[in-house]
């Protein structure tokens, strides 16, 4: 059937939840009572929650009224017929009047109200073409928000406002968009580039996003003056961050060395709701129990410290006030943090950190690189993962959780709460450190948790040492013992690697210093395990030829039967020396990336 019968199916998938509207019967123009086969349906249908229902005393209400209990089926067919040739524009106005005036007894429509999720469906099939179906468009975003929507007279700009902003979308009489400009308290209208991109794109859900990070703005409590204290709050620390990236940046400098090296990281300005952002993090503000004093100007001169950091303002009255609030470094999704750097952040800003929970460190990396949700029973999760790389057999890593004596313990992160811009340098330096950790032991993770093909296999076991070291032990290459890497993350610049092993078995030709170059560059725990064993193999073929010399100097004759098998073996040693040589190009390559 046609673009009616889809909207008529969403509306009985819902069931009686938009069924038992009575402002539908009546758009309807009929008074839909049941019939003896529908009576008999009406005990079915009472389990089924009611809007506006209020316990049994509304239950008893609804029962009452038999207007309300009608079959899902004969609604439907009700709709059918009577609007199988109608258009959607109709299909929308019908929508929309159930939705702007709802039924009897119902409580207020919220943002996920079932009637908001139908017309959601209709507007993203019309595709906002023509100038009505963008202003509806509009319309139902700023509903869907919580915020308020009003038409110029001569319907070509829309505005979506709220109490402390409003966003202004100026539009042409086919739709499309010309401009978009956005005020806040005290401000003149400033046009957003990138609000305008997004529309004409009609990226209608990255542009709702952007509404809801106005709208957390201020979620701030107290009144309209408090709340632009709080934002005028906040745009003195982004100008001192953005001050702060500008202090030591040259010309030539790219964006590779400012994420490494920069006080405050890759610093982007915000665009709307979208907070001041670095690579990991989002720096805004929010709410708070207590009340901190935050800088209401920005505070960051021109003139460094002795220390090498920027130099501050003090925070006087004058350029301070007392708010509730707190301003925040937000992540994408939770973050591992380990216990000890949760301390140091909360030492150097003296603000605490809420809602944390302790587990093993590396089973939240484990969950982080995975991209699960946090599970309260960690320890039911697979530990045990397949990584399968070129020229080398399969790698399996066995991730050892530790325990709580060596203080492997961390949390996961949202956010972490700050009152001063002089604390984001040292904040983003602690969890630089804390992603050059994680990232060493997530490279061990992978999805494949079997060996499907049956094929050869390296065992590794990856275990946590004391602060921010940690092990890789596995079997000997040449022999039968256990060797062990222990690798030490000084910082997120610097690691620094040692092999262990036996010393009755034959010596690797590895030095510490290979291992250190190899992981540092690689940032991979797999690749740096394929460098140990590909140099393992090339010594053991060295070793086989130089046996193989000194026999031909004893005994000549034996030198002529095996010409063939010392041609074979020194084609598989140039193969060899190709694929090593292969793996430290391959690793300059991930360096540069």
């Amino acid at each position: 059937m046609g673009h009616s019968c889809c909207c008529c199916k969403y509306l009985g998938e819902r069931g009686p939840r938009l069924a038992n509207s009575l402002e539908m019967q009546r758009a309807l123009g009929t008074q839909l009572l049941p019939s003896p086969q529908e009576r008999r349906e009406r005990e079915s249908l009472r389990s089924w929650p009611q809007p506006g229902s209020r316990g049994s005393e509304a239950g008893a209400q609804d029962a009452a009224d038999p207007v309300k209990f009608i079959s899902t089926n004969a609604l439907m067919d009700k709709l059918h017929l009577k609007y199988a040739q109608k258009t959607w524009i109709e299909t929308l106005k019908l929508v929309r009047l159930c939705m702007d005036k709802p039924p009897r007894g119902s409580i207020r429509i919220t943002p996920h109200h079932p009637l908001l999720s139908c017309l959601e469906k209709i507007q993203r099939t019309l595709n906002a073409k023509s100038l009505s179906t963008v202003m509806s468009r509009l319309e139902f975003l700023s509903k869907q928000r919580g915020l308020k929507s009003h038409i110029s007279l001569n319907g070509t700009v829309c505005y979506l406002t709220s109490d402390m902003f409003y966003v202004e979308v100026q539009l042409e009489k086919d739709g499309k968009v010309i401009d978009v400009k956005l005020a806040h308290p005290g401000e003149a209208p400033v046009v957003c580039d990138d609000l305008v991109q997004l529309l004409r794109m009609k990226n209608y859900d990255a542009f709702g996003k952007i509404l809801e990070g106005l709208l957390n703005l201020y979620q701030i409590p107290g009144n309209s003056d408090m709340k632009a204290k709080v934002y005028l709050a906040l745009q003195s620390l982004e100008k001192d961050l953005y001050s702060m990236s500008l202090l030591y940046r040259t010309q030539d400098v790219n964006r590779v060395t400012e994420v490494l090296h920069g006080k405050a990281g890759h610093v982007v300005p915000r665009t709307g709701g979208s907070q001041v952002c670095g690579i990991k993090v989002f720096v805004t503000v929010g709410s708070s129990n207590t009340t901190h004093k935050l800088p209401i100007s920005p505070l960051i001169v021109d003139s460094q410290a002795g220390d090498g950091n920027p130099a501050f303002l003090p925070l006087t009255d004058e350029l301070s006030m007392d708010l509730s609030a707190c301003f925040f470094l937000m992540f994408h999704q939770p973050f591992p943090v380990s216990s000890s750097n949760i301390q140091e952040i909360q030492k150097f800003t003296g603000v605490l950190i809420d809602g944390l929970k302790l587990a093993s460190l590396h089973a939240l990396i484990v969950q982080f690189t995975l991209n699960d949700e946090y599970k309260e029973d960690l320890s039911m999760n697979n530990s045990c993962f397949f990584v399968s790389l070129p020229d080398c057999p399969k790698h399996s890593y066995f991730i050892n959780k530790g325990t709580e004596k060596l203080g492997t313990t961390g949390a996961l992160v949202s956010k972490i709460p700050f009152t001063h811009p002089k604390c984001v340098p040292a904040i983003i330096e602690i969890l630089r450190h804390q992603v050059t950790y994680n990232t060493l032991i997530g490279s061990c993770v992978s999805e494949n948790t079997t060996n499907k093909d049956c094929s050869e296999v390296l065992y590794f076991e990856v275990s946590p040492q004391k602060g921010t070291s940690f092990s890789i032990s596995f079997q000997h290459p040449m022999g039968d013992s256990l060797a062990c890497v222990v690798a030490d993350v000084l910082s997120s610049r610097q690691i620094r690697c040692s092999l262990h092993t036996n010393p009755q078995d034959v010596t690797l030709n590895c030095c510490n210093d290979f291992i250190t170059r190899v992981m540092e560059r690689c940032m991979s725990v797999p690749l740096v395990m394929r460098a140990i064993f590909k140099n393992a193999v090339t010594m053991k073929i060295d070793g086989e030829i130089q046996n193989m010399e000194a026999i031909s100097e004893q005994n000549p004759e034996v030198t002529c039967k095996q010409t063939a098998s010392s041609n074979s073996t020194g084609a598989n040693l140039s193969g060899t020396s190709m694929q090593n040589s292969g793996m430290e190009a391959s690793s300059s390559r991930v360096c540069d990336l």
